[in-house]
């Protein structure tokens, strides 16, 4: 099964949790449901609306890139480290919402499974991260519709070395590079992006390679003849500063510069359970876009929650607060988190959906999943939840 943003577990180091003592740590899931957090007075409410426990189902390890979730987090929230989760009050800008919220980690917590198939299977989860490629391709079996845009594009991006490939400033300059230099560009298989890529001559089928194991082993043995997958949000700083094999900068372009606009982690909802989550979207999606921005212009207590969990949850992902500043950074820089074309956050563009449908479709449908017949971009999203006031 096709998944979109397989994430690199770059194996800097090993990390040592045996000792570690954090604040609030516990193994029972029941630990943060023992008692109902009320509102605080002047919050925004969600208790009579929305779930006990907003669940929301994540597509990979803690990360920056899903900050605004953790920023959700309350005082002393609860880290299931069995579970990898976390969870506490709900908290938006300062004060409980009256509802406990629980953060799932994705990846390996979920046996590196779809996040719509783990969406599907546990009817508790409220919301998950779905990828504007991934809703098209499960659109018949497993139907989603996004609520809000975490990220207006995604960080997902192909590397390579600046001093090997002095000239080469896109991923169409380095396919040229590589057919001429016999290099390749490491992805993991099944990638969407790299059969758009491939099918649209940007980077030559021949000068790609499907095996790639989530190490930096062979990027740094190719001695930077080689290409590689990776997220601008991570990488570049991790290479230089964690590799130490490595080293140096690397330089890359967004898959998103190409042409492939998908929406990155969509939070989004089984299709048929929009209705009646209905009025509980209608107050949790501006909570989730202010958290979004509260995140993003101040994230120093999230970023230290979010290498602690990494640390709690002990599974061979390795990520640091240095990473995460580096990536919120990264979010600002490359616009990864912003307004789009507008002046509010979190909110789809269908003319943008409708092109990653119909990219996709041949796609999918060549690999033995098509999507759902007459499959239109208003499908997959809706944006009658987003809060127009609520913006960067």
């Amino acid at each position: 099964m096709h998944r979109t943003a397989v994430r690199s577990t770059i194996a800097v180091g090993m990390v040592f949790a045996a000792g570690i003592a954090l604040a609030g740590c516990a193994s029972s899931p029941s630990s943060s449901s023992s008692s109902a957090p009320t509102a605080a007075a002047g919050a925004v409410d969600l208790s009579a609306v929305c779930p006990a426990t907003v669940i929301i189902q994540t597509d990979w390890n803690p990360e920056a890139d899903h900050g605004h979730l953790y920023q959700l987090l309350g005082p002393n929230p609860v880290i299931n480290a069995d579970k990898k989760s976390v969870s506490g009050d709900l908290y938006s800008g300062g004060k409980s919402t009256g509802v406990k919220v629980e953060v799932r980690s994705g990846g390996p917590a979920i046996g590196y499974s779809t996040v719509s198939s783990e969406l599907y299977k546990d009817k508790d989860i409220t919301l998950a991260y779905v990828s504007t490629d991934e809703a098209v391709q499960l659109s018949a079996t497993l139907p989603t519709t996004a609520v809000f845009a975490e990220n207006n594009i995604s960080p997902q991006m192909i590397m390579w070395d600046p001093s090997t490939y002095p000239k080469v400033k896109t991923i169409k300059d380095l396919g040229e590079a590589l057919k001429a230099d016999g290099g390749v560009v490491r992805y993991f298989q099944g990638a969407a992006y790299m059969g758009y890529l491939q099918g649209s001559g940007i980077l030559p089928e021949a000068q790609t390679d499907g095996a790639y194991d989530g190490t930096p082993a062979k990027f740094v043995t190719a001695k930077g003849k080689d290409g590689q997958q990776g997220f601008a949000t991570a990488e570049p700083y991790i290479y230089q500063n964690e590799v130490s094999a490595w080293g140096k900068p690397v330089d890359f372009q967004l898959i998103n510069d190409t042409g492939y606009p998908i929406y990155p982690e969509a939070v989004s909802v089984r299709s048929g359970d929009l209705e009646k989550l209905g009025p509980c979207l209608k107050k949790l999606v501006p909570v989730l876009q202010q958290a979004d921005v509260d995140y993003i212009s101040k994230p120093a207590a999230t970023n230290k929650l979010i290498a602690d969990l990494v640390t709690a949850y002990n599974n061979g992902w390795v990520y640091s607060e240095k990473v995460a500043d580096f990536g919120v950074g990264q979010m600002t820089k490359l616009k990864i988190a912003s307004n789009g074309d507008n002046a509010y956050v979190g909110d789809f563009d269908v003319a943008r959906v409708q092109k990653v449908i119909d990219i996709d479709t041949p796609l999918f449908t060549k690999t033995g999943s098509a999507p759902k017949a007459g499959l239109k971009a208003t499908d997959l999203f809706t944006n009658e939840f987003i809060d127009k006031t609520i913006g960067f």
